[in-house]
């Protein structure tokens, strides 16, 4: 398509420009602006210059028809009964939400079909986004309301988005502070059979915080790339940050493997992250036996649990700096904190519940961690496989049963 080898052909920073060229040219579009959703996922804001044929200005996530757009990720057109008609279109990346294209029409050119037409023009430019991203600075600076911190240009440096969305599964993320945290770890890969995913957080805030994660990710993803397992990922990197820092500082992590086919999980817990499911109408946290943080002591020995999610499932994942306990509560009323906010949430989409979470935990009583990181994977399953979790394509049933209680199969706790 002319689009796609305009933007391929575009400078970094004149991707809006090249396409405001060729919209121009094959539908005679009057403007094209593009709104980047911030750091906080609080604002859209646009790219500089706009065109400003519409009025493009800063809009509230979830607020008018661009934050709206952004909000349900569905395309709008507006207009049409007089000279010109506005689309409004989500700019996504396999589940990366970048925010909102704004292309304005002469209402004579619109069509049924135009909406879907340009609705493929932002995805093919949230992709040409990703790697001009690397090249200017120009979409990270508009993406910020405020300055961030060394540590959390680090962190925002180092990680891989906020998102991802396969046929089996949506994974999306959120934490605060978002413009200065700098101790959280999130990584995930894909193959065609299993998901790795990775949640952690150094222990207290700043850069000596981000420098521990920083290194961390890095050893993990050195650690998987060479093919090692969980617990060999786990055991290098316990290896490089008692190495460096002597037990001094370490990481408390969940390295977890999901086998897409069939939704078995592999865990290694290596410290505090918590893991919450809810299944049909129940909300539980799923206890798993704690095992040393990363780089708390030399050659510590680690090992995987198992369990099972199925179709429909939703885990949520909590990290935050815990620090001491307040008096009296413990990790007690953490939890029961945590519980509660996904129990308000669990009406509300993938996509938007790690930020109804956080924002209910702030606003719950007593002493809570500063920097809180929240991860929802909502788990459809293989195709192969039916709501209750049984092997259906083939006519049969899988070849065990699964704890409804606890995931596992077969329980691994016994007495159900």
């Amino acid at each position: 398509m002319t689009v796609e080898r305009a933007l391929r052909g575009a400078p970094p920073h004149r991707l809006l420009d090249s396409l405001r060229v060729d919209l121009a040219q094959q539908l005679a579009a009057l403007s094209a602006d593009l709104l980047l959703v911030d750091y906080g996922l609080t604002s859209l804001r646009p790219v500089e210059p706009v065109q400003d044929h519409a009025g493009v200005q800063h809009a509230a996530v979830g607020t008018g028809p661009a934050g709206r757009a952004f909000a349900t990720q569905q395309p709008y057109l507006f207009g049409g009964d007089g000279p010109t008609a506005t689309a409004y279109l989500p700019v996504t990346v396999r589940g990366e939400r970048y925010g909102v294209l704004v292309v304005v029409l002469p209402s004579d050119r619109v069509a049924p079909e135009t909406t879907e037409d340009l609705a493929h023009v932002a995805e093919v430019l949230g992709h040409a986004l990703r790697v001009a991203d690397r090249h200017t600075d120009l979409y990270r600076l508009t993406r910020r309301t405020r300055p961030l911190s060394v540590p959390a240009e680090m962190q925002w440096g180092a990680l891989p988005g906020r998102a991802c969305a396969g046929p089996e599964f949506d994974l999306h993320a959120y934490w605060e502070p978002s413009y200065s945290s700098g101790g959280h770890v999130l990584d995930w890969s894909v193959t065609g059979e299993e998901l790795q995913l990775v949640v952690a957080n150094a222990t207290g805030p700043g850069t000596r915080s981000a420098l521990v994660s920083t290194l961390a990710l890095n050893a993990i993803r050195n650690a998987r790339r060479a093919g090692l397992d969980l617990v060999g990922q786990a055991s290098l990197t316990d290896q490089a940050l008692y190495g460096q820092h002597r037990g001094e500082r370490s990481l408390s992590a969940l390295l977890l493997g999901f086998t897409l086919a069939t939704g078995d999980v592999e865990v290694v817990d290596a410290g505090s992250p918590t893991v919450w499911r809810r299944r049909g109408s129940r909300t539980e946290r799923i206890e798993l036996e704690r095992q040393l943080p990363l780089g708390m002591f030399e050659d510590t020995v680690y090992a995987t649990q198992r369990l099972r999610v199925l179709p429909g499932d939703r885990l949520l994942f909590v990290a935050c700096d815990r620090g001491e306990p307040p008096s009296g509560g413990g990790d007690v009323g953490l939890d029961r904190s945590v519980g509660r906010a996904i129990e308000r949430t669990r009406h509300l989409d993938g996509a938007e519940t790690p930020q109804a979470v956080v924002r209910a935990l702030r606003g719950a009583p007593g002493r809570l961690p500063d920097d809180i990181l929240v991860l929802c994977l909502d788990w459809r399953g293989s195709a192969i496989y039916g709501a209750d979790g049984m092997e259906s394509a083939k006519g049969g049933r899988a070849e065990y049963e699964v704890c409804a209680k606890h995931g596992t199969k077969p329980c691994e706790e016994g007495g159900c």
